[in-house]
């Protein structure tokens, strides 16, 4: 005889059917699947801005969801160029001829700015150290090898420089900021310019070099080597609680990067902004600017197809053109200037 404890088959089902839609309709909306989606890839420098972009807005935008990839500048342009991603993120811009291999047409917007610091893990140093232009470049031409050369002592003539091997810690991926670093580089040594390794994404440096990939990654290995320096954005030199060197600037000051070291070098270039939102920084003039200072630029097709998602990706980024800005400074960066807020505002208002 049987249990009249037992359901009956149909029961049974009809249980089962109803627990498998509830948790289909769980999983619909825990992940969102009718919000619009939008993915990037790019930068490391700007990556910790964009993402505190993302969790910000989309908090407060549940019809939108947002991904970052911080791959480096190279491969976020590699992904913006195949359409793999919806924007791209770069601190080396875009060149034409790239550009141009782009069927939709690219909109270079300026998303943020800030400072390329040279970290260093001198151990037991009693002060602050500064490097003269032709210091920085030697060191990273492998031509001044130890902490207590000479010509680091000329400028530093109180500090207890050990005489300890310099290393000099640089990226392994394909990077904006190595091509910001080594534009800059370049712009101030005719030998790094005509028979150095000139200015690239990825360089073969010279000398005794470490590699790190991205900007966490070379901050990490500063911070683990004694005797290192490398070329690092300020925010993650910052969080890191990395030394970080005054530099000689154009006009033979030494300035010590700070949050506001790259606002006045913005300052002081904004109203020569070109139409196309492409300028770069490599040795800029001004009594306290800071040498080393670079946009980080948006990657965006001028035409997208599909309609609903080309609005909502114009709203996030109009948003953190203003809105988003006050972020930046608390993560190291420089909020842009308002005349170059503004181009870059009409430039995304023109994307369609």
């Amino acid at each position: 005889m049987k249990s009249k404890y037992i359901r009956p088959p149909v029961l049974i089902l009809l249980t089962i059917l109803l627990a498998l839609s509830g948790c289909r309709g769980n999983q619909e909306t825990q992940s969102g699947n009718n919000a619009i989606h939008i993915s990037g890839a790019g930068s490391t420098f700007a990556a910790p801005l964009y993402n505190k972009w993302i969790e910000v807005y989309t908090k407060n935008h549940a019809d939108v969801s947002i991904s970052y990839d911080a791959v480096g500048s190279g491969e976020g342009s590699k992904r913006f160029i195949a359409g793999t991603v919806d924007f791209g993120a770069s601190d080396s811009a875009m060149t034409d001829e790239k550009m141009a291999e782009v069927s939709g047409g690219v909109q270079l917007v300026p998303a943020t700015a800030g400072a390329i610091v040279l970290a260093y893990n001198i151990p037991d140093l009693n002060g602050k150290l500064k490097l003269s232009r032709k210091v920085y470049v030697d060191i990273f031409l492998g031509r001044i090898r130890f902490w207590d050369d000479p010509h680091i002592k000329k400028d530093n003539p109180e500090l207890k420089l050990p005489s300890l091997n310099i290393v000099t810690v640089v990226r392994s991926d394909s990077s904006g900021t190595t091509w910001a670093f080594t534009n800059h580089l370049s712009s101030i040594s005719k030998e790094w310019r005509e028979n150095g390794p000139r200015v690239g994404k990825e360089i073969d440096f010279p000398g005794n070099a470490m590699f790190g990939s991205g900007n966490g990654g070379v901050a990490t290995k500063i911070k683990h080597s004694w005797g290192s320096i490398g070329y690092v954005e300020y925010g993650f030199a910052k969080r890191a609680a990395l030394s970080m060197a005054l530099l000689e600037n154009k006009a033979g000051n030494f300035v010590e990067p700070n949050e506001s070291s790259p606002t006045e070098t913005l300052a002081n270039t904004a109203s020569t902004m070109p139409a196309n939102l492409r300028l770069f920084l490599p040795d800029p003039d001004g009594k306290t600017s800071y040498p080393i200072v670079t946009y980080s630029w948006l990657l965006l097709n001028k035409r997208y197809d599909d309609k609903k998602q080309t609005t909502k990706l114009k709203e996030f980024i109009s948003w953190g053109l203003t809105e988003g800005q006050k972020f930046g400074s608390k993560l190291g960066y420089a909020p842009l200037p308002g005349q170059v807020a503004d181009a870059a505002a009409k430039a995304v208002n023109d994307i369609h």
